[in-house]
């Protein structure tokens, strides 16, 4: 045997695992054999803290409760209190992938906590008679309740998260329609000229559409209090103490300092995967507004000579490797794409969750890993999209009134003045003539120019413009 080895046995026999590492013979063999990611869970800090907050409550109940002695609970809460404060991280080796209904992800933490723990009492690793993996650190536990709670504890700070970005690109949309509020610029339909608005108010609805998923986002965090810690293998609680569950929670409340509550029915608690469902599909609904939003964005930019080129991009690369001077709307773009996999990713989920059969769902690790990696990729491309583009727009005022004067649908303004007739039959001739109608109603001396140009003032062509900023 190699010098910088140290041997662990299992009832599938034995391994030869790195002396210095932290985990142990059954995280090695998840690592050998789910090999699927090409990452591991160290990819995700918020579920390794959560999975030590998840051990830490145990330990705690189980001191509590006789059954661990005080150097024990020390050296485990200590353990614990390093890996919460980010310490350890790439000892948790094992793929976000994995069969086992995560059992080897829950094993990976019993693992290095055990080994530091046995550390912290001068104690050499793999000294499982003193502090063992299952025996100690997984006491009154089972994969099954351990590893869903610890999935609920992350997603429920991933949310603040994801929150705080969206925030962040709401306030630089409402920046820029306090900016825009005076451009008036047409509004379409179908593609389709309609009538005039501001470029303020539109920018103004997207702030809107993104406050309105805030709320969404903080109803999802209501579900994700409710855990089955306690209800170990099935939901019946079986080699836990009748006191265990309620204290396991009360001290799952202190160690987190959120009001987490005990599911009313553990064994339903268990199988059931709708709370992941649900967070899913608003995600989904934040990726599709938010990429509705870009496509907006690239329209409304597009050209700039053959298209609408109401507002200007921030110029952030050279756009092609054929074409001199294009620029391409590529931040909007890459949000685009990040709205694209959450929405593939809800697909995934939905399946994970609906494959899941009698008194499990063994299929949470897919779960837990589209949903962490869908929120983390949306909340950088939401900070992407407000710092790299929203904050630098600027609007082509003289373009957006050109197109006003330009249209047809300009007549639709002046119906209520000039009636219906008359303003059909100028939309008419301005349509045969291909004329402004604008110019042909200066010709006509409908109005001076004096007149239509204050008819056309923000104020008088949109009814809902706020009068008090003007």
């Amino acid at each position: 045997m190699r010098e910088n080895v140290r041997i662990e046995k299992d009832f599938l026999g034995e391994k030869q695992i790195d002396k210095d590492a932290y985990y142990g013979i059954q995280t090695l063999r998840a690592k050998e054999n789910f090999d699927i990611t090409k990452t591991n869970l160290s990819l995700f800090p918020n579920f390794i803290k959560s999975l030590a907050k998840v051990k830490k409550a145990c330990a705690l109940t189980n001191y509590e409760l006789g059954d661990l002695t005080d150097v024990q609970r020390d050296a485990i809460i200590q353990a614990c209190n390093e890996i919460i404060d980010g310490k350890f991280h790439d000892q948790f080796i094992v793929d976000p992938i994995q069969g086992g209904a995560g059992t080897s992800t829950n094993m990976n933490a019993n693992e290095v906590i055990a080994n530091r723990a046995l550390e912290i009492l001068g104690k050499p690793r793999s000294s499982y008679d003193i502090i063992h993996p299952n025996n100690h650190i997984n006491m009154s536990q089972s994969t099954n309740d351990v590893y869903p709670t610890a999935i609920k504890l992350t997603l429920h700070e991933l949310i603040y998260k994801l929150k705080d970005s969206l925030r962040f690109l709401r306030d630089a949309f409402e920046a820029k329609s306090i900016e825009f509020k005076d451009v008036l610029k047409m509004g379409r339909t179908q593609l389709q000229d309609a009538v005039p608005m501001t470029l303020g108010q539109e920018f103004k609805t997207f702030a809107v559409m993104i406050d309105e998923d805030i709320y969404r986002l903080r109803d999802c965090q209501a579900l994700l209090k409710e855990v089955n810690l306690g209800a170990t293998a099935i939901g019946t609680g079986i080699n836990t103490k009748p006191e265990y569950q309620r204290k396991v929670i009360k001290n799952l409340r202190e160690v987190t300092g959120v009001d987490y509550v005990s599911a009313g029915d553990l064994i339903e608690a268990t199988q059931d995967t709708g709370a992941f469902v649900h967070i899913s599909g608003i995600l989904k609904r934040v990726a599709i507004k938010i990429s509705k939003i870009c496509n907006d964005l690239r329209l409304l930019s597009s050209g700039p000579r053959a298209g609408l080129n109401e507002i200007n991009l921030p110029k952030m690369q050279p756009g092609s490797s054929i074409m001199p001077g294009k620029v391409n709307p590529v931040i909007p773009e890459v949000v685009n794409q990040v709205a694209f996999d959450v929405i593939g990713a809800d697909t995934s989920i939905s399946i994970a969750c609906e494959s899941g059969q009698l008194q499990l769902n063994v299929f949470e690790p897919l779960v837990a890993y589209k949903l962490f990696t869908s929120i983390n990729m949306m909340r950088r491309s939401f900070y992407t999209l407000a710092d790299k583009c929203v904050k630098g727009i600027t609007a082509n005022e003289d373009i957006c009134m050109e197109y006003i004067l330009n249209s047809v649908t300009l007549v639709t303004c002046l119906n209520p003045i000039l009636g219906y007739e008359k303003s059909s039959a100028l939309a008419k001739e301005a349509l045969a003539t291909n004329r402004r109608v604008y110019d042909i109603i200066l010709e006509q001396k409908l109005f001076t120019k004096e007149e239509l140009d204050e008819l056309l003032h923000p104020r008088n062509m949109v009814n809902n413009y706020d009068k008090d900023e003007n």
